[in-house]
């Protein structure tokens, strides 16, 4: 009798109902992923719905998407037809042909009237996406609220003001610096990784970085622009005001992140931007402001005291 060594011998073949059981929960944990809210984000569009940018960049890319999806369809569709319809069969020969000048000269035509098209949409939609629109009636109006005049070197709207925030990318977190009506900003009020905005109000951004290549991206809110050092990119949302919530803590949070590997923690660089009344919005600019300067007088009284002690010495 011949025996055989444990590591040479054959696997022994897996049970059939651990198997199905195996197969069953891969199957459920795969639905569950792809059943997930945020999973598909909608997969075969952009996220729009936050801002009138995003919308229009949605609504371009679906007339793309139609024309593309028509233009793949026909040609596959012929494809295959042509594979079935023309197979090899014993004993057929297949026919001699060495061109048909007109379907050339037609299908030329075609893809250059469908490439006129696709750029003359495209160069009718690009303004509303690029040039912000104005404010609506429940934006941020007060006299006293820091709404700014129109920038040389920045895209505003028809009538010149929009609230404009400074976003700065830095390893490995987002900074916002908020205008408060002066031309000094060494004080502005600010705050890192949640941006709060007033709704129905044009907000134009400014966005750079600090030390290497960034990328601002928050889906719903419109398209993704590069943080780059030395440069500023500009870019500009309004949210409707229907996305305020009752309180604070209840409006909308629309959420994104660095789209540009950026080092070791990019996938930490998560970005907010929080949707709230333009009464709300005006409280909490009055809180960061009193928080700045409440911070300065204890760095001052710090410096202060320190400087005693060490003339003291």
């Amino acid at each position: 009798m011949t025996i055989i060594p444990p590591a040479l011998r054959p696997p022994r073949p897996f049970p059939t109902t651990r198997r199905r059981l195996a197969l069953a929960l891969a199957a459920v944990t795969v639905v569950s992923l792809a059943a997930a809210g945020p999973a598909f984000a909608n997969f075969w569009t952009p996220e729009s719905g936050g801002s009138p940018n995003a919308d229009r960049i949605h609504s371009l890319y679906v007339i793309v998407l139609v024309v593309a999806g028509v233009v793949f369809f026909g040609v596959e569709g012929a494809l295959l037809y042509a594979l079935f319809r023309f197979r090899a069969r014993k004993g057929a020969v297949a026919a001699q042909i060495r061109g048909n000048t007109r379907l050339e000269i037609g299908w030329t035509i075609g893809a250059a009237v469908i490439l006129v098209v696709l750029a003359t949409v495209t160069f009718i939609k690009l303004p509303g996406i690029r040039n912000p629109d104005d404010s609506g009636p429940g934006g941020l109006q007060t006299a006293g609220a820091p709404i700014l005049t129109a920038q040389v070197d920045n895209r505003q709207p028809p009538n010149g003001k929009s609230l404009r925030i400074a976003v700065n990318g830095q390893q490995y977190i987002w900074r916002y610096t908020y205008p408060d009506g002066d031309s000094n900003t060494l004080n502005n009020p600010f705050s890192y990784t949640e941006m709060v905005v007033p709704t129905d109000t044009t907000v134009t951004l400014d966005i750079r970085a600090q030390d290497v290549a960034h990328s601002w991206w928050v889906p719903k809110l419109g398209g993704k622009f590069d943080a780059v050092p030395g440069y500023t990119n500009h870019t500009w949302f309004k949210i409707p005001a229907k996305f305020a919530g009752a309180t604070f803590a209840k409006g909308t949070v629309f959420t994104g992140q660095c789209a540009e590997l950026c080092g070791r923690n990019h996938a930490n660089m998560i970005a907010r931007v929080r949707a709230v009344t333009p009464a709300q919005f005006e409280q909490w600019i009055a809180q960061r402001k009193s928080d700045v300067a409440q911070a300065d007088d204890t760095a001052a009284a710090g410096r202060k005291k320190l400087d005693a002690q060490l003339n003291g010495q």
